[in-house]
């Protein structure tokens, strides 16, 4: 069976994260304004039922920002989604808001996995919390905690998936790519999925497109983790 994805772009450019390589910096900004925007709803449909047509098996959540500022908006979709029955549905995030504010957003994610919500894939760039923070909250002190977030998450039913970005002096190496699976492992995490860093060929915004310029992996390193991931790991 072939898995393909639905992406739902939701929420706007609002995100509480300061990523460096942050994709809404180095894109146009195509009318996506810095609020929760309206939807067509009648465009919306005709969407999913084109994605059910063409044997869609996934509807992914994501963003220029950051889908869980606006939590209400997510379970409108979901609830629109409901006719569609997508086996997976799974929502791309940052983790800021669910791992600060567990409290408020546990009716949120209740609810979300009550209407069909499987996975929520959480981004980061290391399995050590300084790195992360460095990219993530450059602004503050301290990382969220990871590891309580992932037990949040599964306690609440949801799989969870670690998505990485690989860059220079992160995830660099076949031993930093061993610790990030070890790490995944200790902390019963079901995906994890790894990608380069990339920069568009013609930047939107400069510092952006320098960030990843000086970061992104050499031959050489890509190289290794290839090699790495062909000897350990086993082809799906």
């Amino acid at each position: 069976m072939r898995i393909q994805t639905f992406s739902i772009i939701a929420g706007s450019e609002a995100c509480n994260a300061r990523c460096p390589f942050c994709v809404s910096k180095m894109t146009p900004p195509l009318g996506v304004e810095l609020k929760e925007p309206d939807v067509n709803w009648r465009n919306f449909d005709i969407a999913c039922k084109l994605a059910k047509q063409s044997d869609v098996t996934t509807a992914m959540f994501t963003g220029k920002g950051e889908p869980t500022l606006f939590p209400a908006q997510i379970t409108k979709y979901m609830e629109q989604m409901q006719k569609y029955d997508f086996p997976l549905i799974e929502m791309q995030t940052n983790g800021i808001k669910l791992a600060e504010e567990s409290e408020n957003y546990k009716e949120h994610l209740q609810t979300w996995h009550r209407l069909g919500m499987t996975t929520i894939a959480i981004s980061i760039v290391h399995y050590l919390p300084e790195p992360n923070r460095k990219v993530y909250l450059p602004y503050r002190t301290e990382y969220i905690n990871l590891p309580k977030l992932i037990s949040g998450l599964h306690g609440h039913g949801f799989s969870v998936r670690l998505t990485c970005i690989a860059a220079n002096m992160y995830i660099d190496s076949a031993k930093k790519v061993e610790n990030l699976v070890s790490f995944t492992q200790m902390h019963k995490v079901e995906q994890l999925t790894i990608t380069p860093v990339n920069k568009p060929e013609h930047p939107e915004h400069q510092e952006a497109w320098d960030w990843t310029n000086a970061h992104h992996l050499t031959e050489d390193q890509l190289n290794e983790i290839k090699d790495y991931l062909q000897e350990k790991a086993s082809l799906l």
